[in-house]
C-alpha cells in the first residue's frame, strides 16, 4: 500500500526530470520561437498562393522555361536581395518577387506534364497532395516534445543539399537521366529533413527572422514537389 502511494510522486519526479533534460538540451520551444513560427506560416501561405497563381498564369500563357542559367541567376540574385532586405519592409516585397519567379519557372514544367505526359493532371495532383501531407505531417512531428532532435543534422543536410545540387547540374549538362532520377529521390529525403530542421530551428529561437524562415520552408516545399513530380512521372511512364 505504501509503495502504491509513492507512485504519483515518482511519476511527477520523472516528468520533472524529463523537463529538465529537455531544457538543458534545448528541446523546448520558446515564446519568441512560436511567434516567429506563426508569422512564418502566415507569410508562407501567402507566398504559396502567389507562386501558384504565377505558375498557373505561366502555364496558361504558354511561356517558355527561361533555362537553367537564367533560373539560377534569378533565384540566387533574389535570394541574396531578400537576405539583404530581411529586416525591412522591402524584404516582404523581395520574398514575393522570389516566390513569384519560382512560380513562373514552375509553369512550363506543369504545362509539359499536362500536355505531354500520360495522366499528367493526376500526377500533378498526387505530387501536390503528397507534398502538402508531408509538410504538415513533418511540421507537426518536428514540434512534438518527443521528436528526433534534427538540430544535430544541420551540417549533414547542408552538405547533402550541396552535393545533390552538384549532381543535378552534372545530370543536366551530361544528359544522365538515371542520375537525375537519383538526385530527385535524394532531394525528397533532404527536403523532408530540411522541413523538420527549420521548424525546430524556428521554435527554439535559432531563426528569429520570419522572412528568411519563409524562404527556407518555401524552397523546401518547392523542391519536394518538383522532385516528387519527377519521380511520379518516371514511374507512370509507359
Amino acid at each position: 500500500m505504501a509503495q502504491h502511494d509513492h507512485q504519483p510522486l515518482q511519476r511527477a519526479q520523472a516528468l520533472e526530470n524529463d523537463a529538465i533534460l529537455d531544457a538543458q538540451s534545448g528541446n523546448q520551444a520558446t515564446a519568441e520561437g512560436l511567434r516567429t513560427l506563426r508569422n512564418t506560416y502566415r507569410l508562407l501561405s501567402m507566398t504559396l498562393v502567389f507562386s501558384a497563381i504565377t505558375a498557373v498564369a505561366s502555364a496558361s500563357l504558354g511561356l517558355g522555361h527561361p533555362g537553367l542559367l537564367i533560373t539560377l541567376a534569378g533565384y540566387f540574385g533574389l535570394l541574396f536581395l531578400t537576405n539583404a532586405l530581411r529586416n525591412s519592409g522591402w524584404g516582404i516585397v523581395s520574398v514575393f518577387a522570389l516566390t513569384g519567379f519560382m512560380g513562373y519557372t514552375l509553369g512550363p514544367i506543369l504545362s509539359f506534364y499536362l500536355t505531354s505526359v500520360t495522366n499528367g493532371e493526376a500526377l500533378i495532383a498526387t505530387a501536390l497532395g503528397t507534398t502538402g501531407i508531408a509538410f504538415f505531417g513533418l511540421s507537426m512531428y518536428a514540434r512534438s516534445s518527443r521528436a528526433l532532435d534534427m538540430m544535430r543534422f544541420g551540417n549533414f543536410i547542408m552538405i547533402g543539399v550541396l552535393t545533390a545540387f552538384g549532381l543535378g547540374l552534372a545530370a543536366y549538362f551530361f544528359n544522365m537521366p538515371a542520375l537525375s532520377l537519383a538526385v530527385s529521390g535524394l532531394f525528397v529525403l533532404l527536403m523532408c529533413g530540411l522541413i523538420m530542421w527549420e521548424t525546430q530551428n524556428i521554435i527554439r529561437g535559432g531563426e528569429t527572422n520570419y522572412i528568411m524562415a519563409t524562404v527556407t520552408l518555401f524552397v523546401a516545399i518547392y523542391n519536394l514537389f518538383t522532385s516528387l513530380l519527377h519521380l511520379l512521372g518516371f514511374m507512370g511512364d509507359d
